[in-house]
């Protein structure tokens, strides 16, 4: 049985440098057994981010890869917290928000993006939590996506 570590290594994807706060609060917080990760946004390894009101700016492809980095730019925050994703037992809780426009449906499929990385490497069973995807009417520094998570830790 191959590990978290093991199988984000398979992809061949390249984390962003963990994100540094951009306000008063910390990235994630540890508390019992579980991690809180801070609302993230779509951060390139080049700490550029994707921006764009998807619907209107960019498309829904762009969308969903922007679900995608978001999801790499926690993965990055989970590393610098507990120096293996191995550390992680399950995936708990995800909040998807998307900058869209108002007539825009599509927020679950956006955040599949991030949802599928997550089961790609704990699992279809302790990758998959539960979840909301939302759209709002804009997101910091016109970011496309915003994700916050909880994680059970082993």
């Amino acid at each position: 049985m191959t590990t978290p570590d093991e199988r984000f290594a398979a992809l061949n994807l390249q984390l962003p440098p963990a994100p540094a706060p951009k306000g008063v609060y910390k990235p994630s917080l540890i508390v019992g057994n579980f991690i809180y990760v801070s609302g993230h946004g779509p951060y390139l390894p080049d700490n550029s981010l994707m921006t764009g009101r998807v619907g209107s700016e960019v498309d829904m492809e762009f969308g969903i890869q922007a679900a995608q980095q978001t999801g790499l730019a926690i993965l990055s925050t989970l590393t610098a917290a507990l120096g293996s994703l191995n550390r992680v037992k399950r995936v708990v809780k995800v909040l998807g928000m998307v900058n869209c426009v108002a007539d825009f449906e599509e927020h679950p499929k956006i955040i599949n993006g991030c949802s599928e990385l997550f089961a790609r490497i704990w699992g279809e069973e302790n990758g998959v939590g539960v979840r909301s995807a939302v759209g709002m009417g804009s997101l910091p520094s016109n970011i496309s996506v915003e994700i916050e998570a909880m994680f059970e830790l082993a």
